[in-house]
């Protein structure tokens, strides 16, 4: 059995800024990932951030999960367990991995679980061919690996990140023929989706995907026009030739440790799906077991690194050895967050914040 104060459960944004807190406190520290290096999302983003100094804007994906390694660097109260699975985690707070085929256990005395989300797709005919892939798969081959899995691709989605992958994939030689939206308006930042529009990418809206064509792989789509109510318009169809078809139609949070452990959870559409409540505090139903990051909602990842510090910092409450500077840092990365919220895009969070608020009232 290996002992630590505090086990991390997920190495991206919110997992590390958590993780320093702890270690600034004096908690021995544990984070566990899968991947084989640290900084999860941020490690494939090769754009810059928006916002303040504090939530590190005007610096790229990529180089933000080089900072957050960097502060946790001198720490040696933590212990980072990379290529580690999770497989097994109790209400006693015993957890089970998996590292290098060799089960081990782990108990803590606290666990944070910051597994981030996964993917939504979409069901249409044959969206099983090879070359039909999500932002985020599309965004680890080529920022990540360098790898240029086609020569043209069309985008399903006009959030924030179908037109940031878009971009990128522009920057790597890929033509992008065009991105389509279900809804009547663009989904994302004006910003981004003007960046496309001056290099002559067609963004349309109220259109959507009927099939994808090929026999062992995919040569070509067809989109279709619809109508309020989302059910196509006949005669508006239209084929266009591509080897590529990236879907970016949003996230679903990675609630499943927590339902293992038994923590409450529920329904919010606003967050993304299913996601554990937490209080204001980030803890959850099980005491001494907090959440951050994107699996109690999907946000940008600064929203994530602040819900992280903040997480952080109430579980070193919890187990009384609070940070030194605990009462100021709460109240600078809440003001945090709360500008990142204060926008037309954050309406949306709140409202399902609210919601989370009153399933755990009545739960």
């Amino acid at each position: 059995m290996i002992y630590a104060d505090v086990l991390i459960v997920g190495g991206g944004p919110s997992g590390l800024t958590a993780a320093k807190m702890c270690c600034e406190a004096g908690l021995s520290t544990i984070i566990v990932e899968r991947s084989h290096i640290l900084g999860g999302q941020l490690t494939k983003q090769t754009h810059k951030f928006f916002g303040s100094k504090d939530q590190y804007a005007k610096m790229r994906g990529i180089d933000i999960a080089v900072k957050l390694q960097e502060d946790l660097a001198s720490f040696n109260t933590l212990t980072m367990m990379l290529e580690t699975t999770v497989v097994g985690l109790y209400e006693d707070k015993v957890v089970t991995i998996l590292q290098h085929n060799e089960y081990k256990k782990i108990k803590a005395k606290a666990i944070i679980l910051a597994t981030g989300a996964s993917e939504k797709f979409l069901a249409f005919e044959n969206n099983d061919l090879p070359q039909i892939v999500g932002a985020g798969a599309l965004q680890t081959l080529v920022n990540l690996y360098q790898v240029i899995p086609g020569k043209s691709m069309v985008m399903i989605g006009s959030g924030n990140i179908g037109l940031i992958v878009s971009y990128q994939m522009l920057q790597a030689g890929i033509e992008v023929k065009k991105v389509i939206e279900a809804t009547d308006r663009i989904g994302g930042y004006k910003v981004h989706a003007s960046k496309l529009k001056r290099l002559g990418v067609d963004i349309q809206t109220r259109k959507t995907i009927k099939r994808a064509i090929g026999k062992d792989q995919l040569e070509a789509v067809e989109i279709v026009r619809i109508d309020e109510n989302f059910q196509e318009i006949e005669g508006t169809s239209e084929i266009i030739e591509t080897d590529l078809l990236c879907v970016s139609v949003g996230l679903s949070p990675l609630h499943q440790l927590a339902s293992m452990m038994n923590c409450k959870t529920t329904y919010i559409s606003e967050l993304g799906g299913y996601v554990p409540l937490i209080d204001d505090h980030f803890q959850c139903s099980v005491p001494g077991v907090f959440a951050c990051g994107d699996m109690v909602g999907i946000e940008e990842a600064s929203s994530a690194m602040m819900e992280g510090y903040l997480a952080g910092l109430y579980t070193c409450n919890y187990l009384n050895q609070p940070h030194l500077e605990a009462e100021s840092l709460i109240s600078h990365y809440e003001n945090q967050l709360y500008e990142l919220r204060n926008g037309l895009f954050g309406r949306k969070t709140l409202r399902g914040i609210e919601k989370r608020k009153e399933n755990l009232i009545h739960a």
